[in-house]
């Protein structure tokens, strides 16, 4: 029975090994490639023979690996091994084969072939394929001892420039302020108190500087970068005998705070913004736009580092891997007027609010300010800690960017609507409206809520609900135009689309029409409708454009006037309410009457947006005016100034524009 049994157990032994498969080295090495595909380096490494292993640890493997791939910005790799159906190195102890590595890299493509050495190795009993490793399997030029070099050329940042070639942002230079520690002796901590007070840095941050591992007691130790125009400052550095200063490169803002909301500057790029353009050429030293159109633009600016990876030798040689050409940045011209951009910076005096320049004809964008401003040289060079808090803590908010925002339009939307109203028939040009006293109600659904306005006038017609800015009358208006065909009429100008434009602006919206008191209040730009001011400019260009609306342009080689909606309003209409607005301005009961200049036809619409939460207590207000040159039709200004409540309303704006305009007649 025992023997039977024996013979049993000796014939299923033999049948089991049979079966089993011998191992492949062809499908051992696919494996590994595959691995290394996908960059599981750790697991890369147990397919490992034993000598390799002796020559490099686990963690030493995988950390090189990924230092290099993270170093070299490596990225798609893609290492192939085709196997081979006449393979018969199975039968034997060693095999070879033939892998190709195609990759990307920070210098540009890597591509190599190189010959990969099996070995079977019997390892817990069991008998496999092993990659017989060394460094040439990550460059063939690398051999035990050599090190990979990396070495980056930044390239010259492309400027920006006005339409006549006057730099908004060009390359320059600035000083940077330092000290060699040997040379500080016994003064070192008068010198700190000095350095800590003109350079608006702590001493703890001057100690830090100083206390760097690199420091050494004859080398220069940057602490902070100065602008040339600063010569008070300079001159007080100077007079410090232990600080040094140098000259280098840095960016420069000739116009200051009249256009930093515009332009933008430039910063150290930060880990994370490394992270988001990962893949995108950028290394942990270059310089990139934080704002405006250097950030917008900062890939066409920045241009592309050049980069060459090298296999230094230990007899000095070396052998170039990858090698990418630094590629100079491309400059930036922009429509932009920088005088006109300086006047009307100017003439807001500080004010909370922003001002536009177009040539509604070609639709070139002349000025794009914001009010107040910060200094954008100070911000690349760097606010300390005490000025960014007072400019984050200032109520009149310097750094946001007011242009791009939308606003409640107040009465400069009443062309608009009473565009709509004609194309829909709601209103006609010798139509009267019987309107009583200074408010209105629909009926009494409306509880304690009126429509409200300034003048006295009955009856009313378009052309005085224009000069005298009826709000009443536009009310009816919105009303008998309806929600829907209202909210159409809208669209038709371009609300809730965005503009195609360089700068990122809000989308103007319409909001709720639901109910009758917001289409009423909709009418007159009130209600939930917002508008960010280069729309309200392009959506004025069909009255100098035989009713089609312009798309507004920033870029000087952007081909000039575009047609954003053709016929927004019809030929006719556009004439008529130009007309209309012409009297806006010359007629001396209308509301931007103030600006009537002789031998200087302006026409133009004021506005006075009010914010509050209810009807009967007082909000805010903010004070409208847009204008256009009527005889040449080659300039167009727009300004919203914030808060101006019990400071005369709209005139405010009226007086700023006015004076604009008398500036360049």
């Amino acid at each position: 029975m025992m023997k039977k049994l024996l013979g049993l157990l000796f014939i299923v032994a033999i049948f089991t090994s049979g079966c089993s498969k011998s191992p492949n080295p062809q499908e051992r090495f696919s494996e590994y490639i595959a691995l290394w595909n996908e960059q599981k380096f750790d697991k890369m490494y147990d397919y490992l023979t034993s000598d390799a292993k002796k020559s490099i640890t686990k963690e030493e493997f995988t950390n090189r690996y990924q230092k290099i791939y993270v170093d070299l910005q490596i990225t798609d790799p893609k290492i192939t091994f085709k196997q081979s159906k006449d393979d018969n190195q199975a039968k034997g102890e060693k095999a070879d084969y033939t892998f190709s590595t195609n990759m990307d890299s920070i210098a540009g493509e890597i591509k190599f072939t190189q010959k990969a050495n099996l070995k079977k190795e019997e390892r817990d009993k069991k008998k496999n394929w092993y990659v017989d490793w060394n460094t040439t399997y990550i460059f063939p030029e690398l051999k035990e001892g050599d090190k990979i070099g990396l070495s980056t050329t930044s390239p010259k940042r492309g400027g920006i420039f006005d339409r006549s070639g006057k730099g908004l942002a060009v390359n320059g230079e600035v000083y940077e302020v330092g000290v060699v520690p040997g040379k500080l002796a016994d003064q070192k901590d008068a010198v700190i108190q000095q350095l800590s007070s003109l350079l608006k840095l702590t001493p703890d941050q001057i100690n830090k500087a100083l206390g760097a591992s690199w420091v050494k007691p004859d080398l220069f130790v940057p602490l902070k970068k100065v602008s040339m125009d600063d010569k008070k400052r300079i001159e007080q550095l100077v007079a410090l005998e232990p600080v040094q200063m140098k000259k280098v490169e840095a960016r420069i803002y000739p116009y200051k705070d009249a256009a930093a909301h515009l332009i933008g500057y430039v910063g150290s790029i930060t880990a994370d913004e490394l992270e988001k353009l990962k893949g995108k050429g950028y290394t942990s030293t270059d310089v990139i736009g934080k704002r405006g159109l250097e950030q917008v633009f900062d890939e066409q600016l920045k241009g592309k580092n050049g980069a060459k990876i090298t296999i230094k030798k230990k007899d000095g040689s070396e052998n170039v891997i990858a090698e990418k050409v630094v590629e100079d940045g491309k400059d930036l011209s922009l429509t932009i007027d920088s005088n006109l951009q300086v006047n009307m910076f100017k003439e807001l005096k500080g004010e909370a609010g922003a001002a536009s320049a177009m040539n509604p004809k070609t639709g070139e964008t002349l000025a794009l300010v914001s009010s107040p401003s910060f200094d954008p040289n100070q911000a690349n060079l760097g606010f300390s800690a005490d000025e960014w808090k007072a400019l984050q803590e200032d109520k009149q908010q310097p750094l946001m960017t007011r242009f791009k925002q939308n606003y409640a339009p107040g009465s400069v939307l009443k062309p608009i609507t009473a565009s709509i109203g004609l194309t829909n028939g709601a209103i006609t040009p010798e139509q009267s409206l019987e309107i009583e006293g200074l408010k209105w109600q629909k009926d009494p659904s409306w509880g304690s809520y009126y429509v409200t306005r300034v003048h006295k006038a009955n009856p009313v017609n378009l052309e005085k609900a224009l000069v005298l800015s009826d709000n009443i009358y536009f009310a009816q208006t919105a009303l008998n135009i309806g929600k829907d065909a209202f909210a159409q009429g809208l669209k038709g100008f371009n609300f809730e689309e965005e503009l195609v434009y360089p700068f990122p602006l809000q989308t103007s919206t319409i909001g709720s029409l639901d109910k009758d008191i917001s289409l009423a209040d909709s009418g007159y730009g009130q209600g939930q409708i917002q508008m960010n001011i280069v729309h309200l400019m392009a959506a004025y260009t069909p009255l100098m454009n035989d009713g089609n609306m312009i798309r507004p342009i920033l870029l000087l080689d952007e081909q000039k006037s575009q047609v954003q909606k053709q016929q927004a309003m019809t030929s006719e209409n556009a004439k008529m309410i130009s007309s209309m607005l012409r009297k806006v301005v010359s007629d001396k009961h209308g509301t931007a009457h103030a600006a009537e200049m002789a031998n200087y036809p302006l026409s133009g619409k004021t506005g006075t947006a009010e914010i509050k939460q209810k009807q009967g207590e007082k909000g805010i207000e903010n004070g409208w005016f847009i204008a256009y040159d009527t005889k040449s039709l080659n300039l167009m200004v727009a300004m919203v100034v914030e808060n101006v409540l019990d400071r005369g309303g709209s005139k405010v704006s009226v007086k700023k524009v006015k004076n604009i305009f008398s500036r360049v007649k």
